[in-house]
């Protein structure tokens, strides 16, 4: 008998996210037990008191007592945290030329693809890249009146 060890690939997007192309660090972030504990609230634990919160490169560990006082721990996203949307946002607002405008709609676009982001918050970011992208035509185009 042959026994067969192939594996199937499975398709992969290329891209990167957002912490791996090194535009936000949230591990570097001093996330408050207020916050932690807002932001879990708001994906539907019960949370009594945060105990502890450890910030890795791509999610943070919160361990937190919940309403019956038993201790629960857990790896969350960074995206779950208002101060995402604020540092994404902050982002799209200081891309400076079309071109890093396009390289950061590309990663938005991969984000999209594999982070779980709300509605809201994602056609909020929509929203903001679209402005971005309008202003700075404007601002190439007056450029290229005033030169001319």
């Amino acid at each position: 008998m042959v026994s067969w060890t192939r594996k199937k690939t499975q398709y992969r997007r290329k891209g990167q996210s957002l912490i791996a192309a090194n535009k936000i660090k949230p591990q570097l972030w001093h996330i408050s037990s207020a916050e932690a504990k807002e932001a879990l609230i708001a994906q539907g634990q019960r949370v009594q008191k945060i105990k502890k919160i450890h910030c890795l490169k791509h999610q943070v560990c919160i361990s937190y007592w919940d309403e019956q006082g038993g201790v629960c721990s857990s790896f969350f996203s960074y995206r779950i945290f208002a101060r995402w949307q604020n540092e994404v946002e902050k982002l799209i607002y200081t891309c400076p030329t079309v071109k890093e405008w396009t390289k950061l709609q590309r990663i938005m676009r991969y984000e999209f693809a594999y982070y779980n982001y709300g509605r809201e918050i994602e056609d909020a970011l929509d929203t903001a890249l679209e402005n971005r992208l309008c202003v700075l035509k404007a601002t190439s185009l007056q450029a290229v009146f005033t030169y001319n």
